[in-house]
């Protein structure tokens, strides 16, 4: 081959390579940085019908901002953090995700609450090139991404993802156990969507039919349809696609029927809220989870200290979402910081995907991300309700 074909071949590859779809092309705002703080963003529950997760989530990430801006914030910028109320309503998400990047123009969106909620406001970031970082849903969504779909490469999330959370509890459950007729109730939203593709992917590799499947609207109250048909149905495992208050009504409703069956809760069962408000009615009950609950007469060291911090605060004592919220603005203060003095955000977004790791002081599994995979981690445990506190039962579950 000549030389001048051989320069032809090189530089046709060259252009090819500038036409793939992903990397180079993703379009990352530098809006909110200034040389004196950074601006974030999140929305939360603080009214409707999740607001027990919503409230201390902004509590945690209001911790960690100050925190963080106590010891000097990152590179010498302090963090802003502007805190919008989605009530658990996909159009309020919608407009409050427009006025943060439109009107408050936000670096990045740290932590947003809620399936429904996030999935309904995601594309208005992608399309200002605002980074969703580490949302309050753990559905697929938040960290698949199309590759032919360069925007979608912004989004991160460092919960444990549903599907793999319920299908690892329930495999080691359905073993431990011998179970034989596995039920679920669930949320019709895509977190309850989740649940279940998790519960029946589970099943299906299990080659176990499910004894029955009911879901619910988000919001209901009344479960006796869903508890009675089940129970009808003979299950002898009852997976719970539901948050705190359903979970507390299903169970209420089966000590009613007297009906002594087994709940394994997706991980949003478990919080510190259920058993406290639940009392004997969910005594028992089994949940998927990502890191133990600490208690203050139990914890440690650093932790221990945290909790003090958190109640003088906030005048009440803190519980899982809190230190999911403090996580999250933690999580992007490591890798803001690793990005460097001159940050930018692809700068920021090379710090989220170097693969560096970023370790909190509860013992979670560490937080790692790559260019290819935006899940932090798919380790699960499983905790139960024994006498009013969350315990372990097993940990280091995949499916």
């Amino acid at each position: 081959m000549s030389k001048s074909l051989k320069a032809f071949g090189l530089a046709v590859g060259v252009v090819a390579l500038t036409c793939l779809p992903a990397a180079a092309q993703t379009k990352v705002t530098n809006e909110g940085i200034s040389a004196s703080e950074i601006v974030i963003g999140t929305h939360q529950d603080l009214s409707g019908p999740i607001k027990v997760w919503g409230v201390p989530v902004s509590n945690g990430m209001k911790m960690a901002v100050e925190e963080i801006n106590a010891a000097g914030g990152i590179h010498g910028r302090k963090i802003r953090m502007i805190l919008e109320d989605n009530g658990y309503d996909p159009k309020k998400a919608v407009l409050a995700s427009q006025k943060m990047v439109e009107r408050d123009k936000i670096f990045a969106m740290i932590g947003p609450m809620g399936s429904p909620t996030v999935l309904a406001a995601q594309d208005i970031l992608f399309d200002a090139g605002v980074l969703q970082l580490f949302p309050l849903t753990a559905a697929e969504f938040t960290f698949k991404f199309d590759p032919a779909k360069p925007q979608e490469r912004l989004k991160f999330n460092n919960l444990l993802p549903y599907v793999e959370s319920t299908r690892a509890a329930l495999k080691y459950m359905m073993e431990w156990k011998n179970f034989k007729k596995p039920c679920i109730m669930h949320q019709d939203d895509e977190y309850g969507k989740n649940v279940l593709d998790g519960f029946n992917q589970q099943l299906a590799a299990m080659k176990v039919q499910p004894a029955a499947i009911t879901s619910f609207k988000r919001g209901a109250s009344d479960f006796s349809a869903q508890i009675a048909k089940m129970k009808s149905d003979g299950c002898d495992l009852v997976v719970l696609g539901t948050i705190i208050r359903e979970t507390i009504g299903a169970m209420t409703e089966a000590r009613k029927l007297g009906w002594d069956v087994t709940f394994l809760g997706a991980t949003p069962t478990n919080v510190l809220e259920v058993p406290m408000l639940g009392k004997e009615a969910v005594e028992g009950l089994y949940a998927a989870s990502g890191f133990e609950i600490p208690y203050e007469d139990t914890a440690k060291g650093k932790v221990h200290d945290w909790l003090i911090n958190y109640k003088k605060m906030f005048n009440t004592d803190a519980n899982t979402q809190a230190i999911i919220g403090y996580n999250a603005v933690m999580t992007f203060a490591f890798y803001a910081d690793k990005a460097g003095k001159d940050l930018t955000g692809q700068k920021m977004l090379d710090s989220l995907e170097s693969g560096d790791k970023f370790l909190d002081i509860f013992n979670s599994p560490p937080t790692k991300f790559s260019k290819t995979d935006h899940l932090a981690n798919t380790i699960t445990q499983v905790q139960q309700v024994k006498g009013g506190r969350w315990v372990l039962v097993k940990d280091n579950l995949m499916f």
